[in-house]
This record gives structure tokens, sequence and C-alpha cells, in this order.
């Protein structure tokens, strides 16, 4: 197939410019603190004295080039998509015979995220796994996420998001890939599997992109209550960045946009919240993977965009229809921010091929428990190739 001038695929090599980090580097010198009510920390939302030492850690020993060198050590490319162009990394695998597997971040995330992950699942047999387990894995930055946003840019629903994915598939000449996500990921990757599943190996998830419905239950049992109890303090503690997100994103952008405190300070707290971290992120994640991911988001200038799949989540239908009948692989995590039971996972994976309770880690998967994912990718996916 010859691509048009449009379709083209352009290698691509991030460059921050040295006036953009000094502009941040101005900006975090002149933050003027919040105070603080005289309540344990953490307890109203992001603690001051945490930020404090986050600051003074991205002014002063942070290094971004680190960062950038690092995702620049991969492969990456662009190409124009539905009107945008889509930021991909494309990692070949070491093996006898690499599947294609595409892999989709949420918010607040970004192809960061992957990092640790995409060795173990490229060249297996370099960290103790099987050569015939290798993968060639695609990585994109979600249309409005990072790099791939621009301004002014139109936004994207999670259905066009899946249709714009499995066009890239394409593109790189993949008509059969398996899929995997986490997040928003979990919903790209699950709206595969229900409109896409004559081109999709399989789907696994971290995370399981099911209603949030009490109503399902209408006998349940001792693991349907215990979910039930985690639905309930969800919804009541949990979501009220959801409905500012999905209600009033322009003018929560405004802020965010403007102070880089500000934008770390409500990504930090969902590290707290989201993550295997005994009440400290840093239990979790370093300070270094933390700024990483914020300082995208911030060079980027995209976090109004990434909000856009709460807006339309919210005003419109539920993003994946029937029942999704492909091959399904689910791992669990202890500190994922919902575990709905296997009972109701089955009402809308009708193929589940693999389902893991996890010792250890949280919502951002591959950041926490790099090694562990990886294994069950590759463990989900063997007997499908």
């Amino acid at each position: 197939m010859t691509l048009g001038a449009d379709a083209a695929v352009r290698p691509y090599r991030l460059a921050i410019d040295e006036s953009a980090i000094a502009d941040l580097k101005r900006r975090l010198a002149q933050v003027r603190w919040p105070d603080e009510a005289p309540e344990p920390p953490w307890r109203y939302g992001t603690s001051v004295g945490f930020m404090r030492e986050l600051v003074e850690h991205w002014a002063r020993t942070y290094d971004w080039r680190r960062t950038e060198a690092a995702l620049n050590a991969w492969p990456q490319f662009v190409t124009a998509i539905d009107g945008i162009d889509v930021h991909f990394l494309k990692v070949e695998g070491r093996g006898p015979n690499p599947k294609p597997l595409l892999l989709s971040h949420g918010w607040p995330g970004s192809v960061l995220e992957f990092l640790k992950v995409i060795p173990l699942l490229t060249n297996p047999a370099a960290h103790g796994g099987d050569a015939a387990d290798a993968f060639t894995v695609v990585v994109p930055s979600l249309p409005g996420y990072t790099l791939s946003f621009r301004p002014n840019q139109e936004r994207r629903a999670l259905p066009a998001i899946g249709a714009m994915f499995h066009q890239l598939m394409m593109r790189l000449g993949y008509s059969r890939y398996g899929a995997q996500g986490g997040d928003w990921g979990s919903f790209v990757t699950a709206w595969l599997g229900a409109n896409r599943p004559e081109h999709v190996l399989g789907i696994h998830l971290n995370l399981l992109p099911l209603r949030r419905d009490a109503s399902m239950f209408s006998n349940p049992t001792d693991e349907e209550r215990r979910f039930l109890a985690e639905l309930e303090a969800w919804l009541k503690e949990e979501t009220g960045y959801q409905w500012i997100q999905g209600t009033r994103p322009q003018t929560l952008a405004f802020g965010l946009a403007d102070s880089p405190v500000g934008l770390a300070a409500w990504i930090a707290e969902k590290y707290r919240a989201w993550t295997d971290c005994n009440g400290d992120p840093r239990n979790a994640l370093s300070m270094d993977e933390m700024l990483g991911n914020i300082s995208l988001y911030w060079f980027t200038n995209c976090i109004g965009a990434s909000f856009w799949p709460y807006y339309a989540r919210m005003h419109g239908p539920w993003p994946i229809d029937g029942k999704i009948g492909v091959p399904t692989g689910y791992c669990e995590f202890p500190r994922e921010i919902l575990r709905p039971p296997r009972a109701a996972a089955e009402r809308a994976f009708v193929d589940i091929r693999r389902w893991s309770v996890m010792p250890k880690g949280g919502h951002f998967a591959a950041l926490e428990q790099p090694e562990a994912l990886a294994q069950e990718i590759r463990e989900f996916f063997r007997p499908l190739r």
C-alpha cells in the first residue's frame, strides 16, 4: 500500500526548547503557597508539605533532559489520522515471531508510563523470559494528550480514539494485533474488542471498564457487597475531579495551564490516591517519575484537552456497546481505584481467559509493577499466538 502525504509516518524526536525550561524554573521560584487546615496532611487534598518537597526537587534537582533522553531512546513517529497528528512509539520485538501489541494509557498518564515495561515485552529473553513471547509494541499518545496535542485541536471521545488507534495499527501493517490498557486505555482497548473483533487477537486490561451501577446486583454475594461498599465510597469521596473535568474543563484549564505547581498538585493527588503507596506516593513512584509525566503535560500545555474524555463520557452514551466476545485477560492490583467481582465482569466480557489477583500495585501498573504486568501480558497472550 502506498501512503498519501497525509498518511505518511514521520520520525519524531522530542526537544523542548531551553526557554520553556527556563520559564518553568521562574514560575517555580515564584510560587505562592496556599494555607492548610490544621488537620492531618492529605485529608482535604494534596499536602502542602509534600508539595514543598516536590517543587524543591523539581526546581533544584530534577533534570528534564534525562526524561527527554529516556523517551528519545526509543523509536518515535507521528502520523496524521482524522485530522490529528498522532504521536507513537513503535519498538520491534526480538524473537522468532513477535506479535503486534497496542498499549494505551489514560489520564493523567502518557507514554512515559510504559518505558519500563517496553523492554520486558519486546525483548523478554534479555530479562529472563522466553524469546517466543516477544511483542512488537505500538504505544500512542492519546489524541489531546501530550505529544498528540496541538493548540485548538478538535477533541475526540473514546470511541473515536479507539477507531483512530485501529487505523494506526492497520496503517502500520498489523491487521491482527493484541491490545492492552488501563484507565481510559482500558476503555479504548475494550472498545476495540467490541467493535473490531476480527482484528483483535485478545485484550488485556488492568482496569475493568464497567458501568458503575449498584442496581446490577439484585441479590449480592459477599464479594459483591464488598464491591458495592467500595463503589459507594468511591462515588462519595473520590469523583470530584471527574465532575469538574467532565462539566467545566475549560475553567479548570486556566489555573493548571498557568501554574506548574497547581498542575503538579492536581496530578500528584492521584499518585497518592491511586498507587499502592501506604499514604506517601514516593513509596510507589520516584520523584523523577512523577515529575517526568507532570513536566510533559506542562511543556505540551495539553491539560485542558486531556479532560475531554471526561466531558464526552458525562454528556454522551456509554462508550462500549454490547458484549465483548474476544479473549480477555485481567489482572487486579490491590490498590486499583475499583475492583469489580468477576461475576460483574462476565456480564460484559464473555470470554475471560485469565483473571489474576496481584499481591501488590495500584492504578499505574506499568510504572508501579512493570515486571508483574509484563509477565501477565505474556502469559495471557501466549496461547493466542
